[in-house]
């Protein structure tokens, strides 16, 4: 099993699926996180603006 390092980022997407009234959010490494409707939609938010502030970055260096 490869170890990865918490300071290097995942280059692979995680995927979401919705069960019932929750979401899975599961990512590489095995990472997984349930969540309300709710909190998925706010998350999904989030990682887009971070997402594309963190690709400004890249284009300036």
């Amino acid at each position: 099993m490869t170890v990865h390092s918490p300071i290097e980022p995942y280059a692979e997407p995680g995927v979401a699926t919705a069960e019932e009234d929750h979401v899975i959010l599961e990512g590489p490494g095995g990472i997984a996180v349930t969540m309300t409707a709710d909190a998925a939609l706010a998350t999904g938010e989030s990682l887009i603006e971070a997402g594309e502030e963190a690709q400004r970055h890249q284009k300036t260096k």
